[in-house]
């Protein structure tokens, strides 16, 4: 049995078309073959209707048995079936003629921990169908569903419409995680720099792991990033450019966020490090200062316990206080000139 399909859609010119026999698959869990054979019937009927009608299917942490049958149905290339299916996958874009595979990870920020949380979700657009296949609790569809349907200027594109929307989407999510930390950074710099004594350096490794997660995902994006802010992809329909163009500035502007917030996490460290070095210093001072005005009384004492019948002033009534008041008053001239020196 193959398990829950999470999402189906018809679009003609831009209009969703309701009561379709897809529908029936939404939230049901049918046998891999039965599958198959609707998807199959489905985009048949897409291909031989209007130019821009398209199937959209959505697929959550999907079976292999739902894989396959999506994968015959629309001939999918199989290594990207593959790549789609690990969760752990690396991001990348390709984009042909008629086709385009985007796999990206999708990123989403704990208020609560400070923590970045990673998704993936894998976009597969050809002609007359759409196929998502998301991992993990990041990365819910459903929204950019209801955005698009609600844009039938955007749907009429056909299946270039959800590539749009769902880059534009994830993008969106990188730049708010990127201002996040940020954020975080501006307060660990405070702590860095303040007179009060602290050991950040466990909180800037942990940044920068973070950082080091949102330039994983954003990274593969730059390339392609490029062309679409010059306009240069004559594979997306004209309409869209200036769309994707958008989101190409927005995937420049992230990585330029992480660049900048790595050079400043970098720099923080080697701040932190050597703040560290220097209240270790000044203890190692201290401790030799305090260690320098114990030595005189030390020395003092020592001399006078050792166990000879003749010493200077060893029977005078006075030799013990004036003993006394000898190391004191050397102590005192010690502290004075240590603490004088800093």
């Amino acid at each position: 049995m193959a398990r829950v399909i999470r999402g189906i859609g018809y679009y003609r010119a831009g209009d969703v078309v309701t009561g379709h026999e897809l529908s029936a698959l939404v939230g049901e869990g049918i046998p891999a073959n039965e599958l198959r054979l609707r998807l199959a019937e489905a985009y048949e009927k897409a291909r031989v209707d209007e130019e821009e009608s398209f199937v959209w299917v959505g697929l959550h942490d999907p079976s292999p048995a739902e894989l396959a049958a999506v994968e015959d149905v629309f001939s999918l290339d199989h290594l990207q079936v593959e790549d789609a299916a690990n969760p752990r996958q690396r991001a990348k874009f390709d984009l042909e003629e008629d086709f385009a595979f985007a796999l990206l990870k999708v990123l989403g920020y704990v208020e609560s921990t400070s923590d970045v949380e990673t998704g993936q979700i894998a976009v597969f657009t050809g002609r007359h169908y759409a196929v998502t296949v998301r991992h993990g609790v990041r990365g819910e569809l459903t929204t950019i569903r209801s955005r698009l349907e609600a844009a039938p200027d955007l749907l009429r594109h056909g299946s270039a419409s959800v590539l749009y929307g769902v880059i534009d989407a994830v993008v969106d999510g990188y730049l708010n995680v990127a201002d996040e930390i940020q954020n975080d950074i501006e307060q660990v710099e405070e702590l860095v720099f303040s007179p009060a004594r602290t050991d950040d350096t466990q909180r800037i490794y942990e940044l920068k792991r973070e950082n080091l997660e949102v330039r994983r995902a954003v990274l593969p994006l730059v390339p392609i990033a490029h062309q679409w802010v010059a306009e240069t992809v004559t594979q997306v329909p004209t309409d869209l450019l200036p769309f994707f163009r958008d989101i190409g500035d927005h995937v420049l502007r992230t990585n330029d966020l992480v660049d900048s917030s790595d050079s400043l996490l970098m720099t923080m460290l080697m701040a932190a490090t050597a703040r560290l070095d220097l209240q270790q210093n000044a203890d190692m001072r201290k401790i030799s200062a305090w260690v320098a005005i114990a030595a005189v009384p030390t020395a003092l004492a020592a001399i006078y316990g050792m166990n000879f019948d003749t010493m200077p002033e060893l029977h005078w009534a006075l030799g013990y206080p004036m003993v006394l008041v000898v190391m004191a008053t050397a102590c005192v001239l010690l502290y004075r000139a240590f603490n004088h020196n800093g």
